[in-house]
């Protein structure tokens, strides 16, 4: 006989249409999860995650939201809530990622990568967790980047670090209310993210470097996802934890 991790529980996945955020939303659903699929602009692909999920014989619905916009970001929780009812996990893991050495970025560029990584993080978390009751769990995605000191990723890299900082600070200030925060750190892992903003020959190098000796993909950093959404890790909290194949 097998125990779903997560039954009754309801989840918030932000970009959760694709990539490592759909592969969450899968296994969440498996685990027992409804889950609240979270999106910006993919719509086709928000609402086929979702009806992938209720093929077979999940809960799912669709959220938009643009997660830069503070009054859009409330509306959609406030969807949520009317929806389910409550909330027991956030998974901040809408990103974006885009390198360019220092003479060629500027402000927009800065803008563009903390806007997302960093003010939507901090906009989402301030909308559920007043939904959420103590064994709440907040999960935060970040990258290997926020301590590669790669270049021409010093903004990404400084967004993904705040993620870090911001998940330890929350964890202590969130613990009183009995909810936990962590973080995933991801290593090199096949998505279409991967594909857009870094070069292939970067991509190999990479994987070489890799100790288990291949990319990530992104039922790996669901699996770290689905354990820290977990009872069995009610001791945890106010870390990162890297889930990279060993890539430092």
């Amino acid at each position: 006989m097998t125990t779903e991790l997560l039954s009754g529980k309801v989840a918030a996945i932000t970009g959760g249409s694709r990539g490592i955020g759909a592969a969450i939303c899968r296994r969440y659903a498996r685990e027992g999860a409804a889950v609240a699929i979270c999106y910006s602009s993919n719509t086709g692909a928000a609402h086929n995650m979702a009806a992938e999920i209720v093929a077979t014989g999940g809960v799912a619905r669709v959220f938009q939201a643009d997660l830069t916009d503070s009054g859009a970001v409330e509306s959609m929780f406030a969807s949520i809530r009317e929806a389910f009812g409550k909330l027991d996990i956030l998974v901040n893991n809408a990103g974006v990622a885009e390198f360019l050495p220092l003479a060629a970025g500027g402000p927009e560029h800065f803008d563009r990568i903390f806007s997302v990584n960093v003010r939507g993080l901090y906009l989402c978390t301030r909308a559920a967790v007043p939904m959420m009751a103590a064994g709440g769990h907040v999960i935060n995605i970040s990258s290997g980047a926020a301590r590669a000191g790669g270049a021409n990723a010093s903004v990404y890299a400084a967004s993904k670090a705040a993620v870090e900082a911001m998940t330890a600070c929350l964890a202590t200030e969130l613990g009183h209310s009995g909810i936990t925060v962590n973080c995933i750190s991801p290593g090199i892992t096949r998505t279409d993210m991967l594909a857009q903003a870094v070069p292939a020959e970067i991509q190999a190098m990479l994987e070489k470097q890799t100790p288990l000796g291949r990319v990530g993909e992104p039922e790996d950093i669901a699996d770290v996802a689905a354990f820290l959404a977990s009872s069995d890790a009610r001791w945890i909290t106010g870390q990162t934890i890297a889930a990279s194949g060993g890539l430092k």
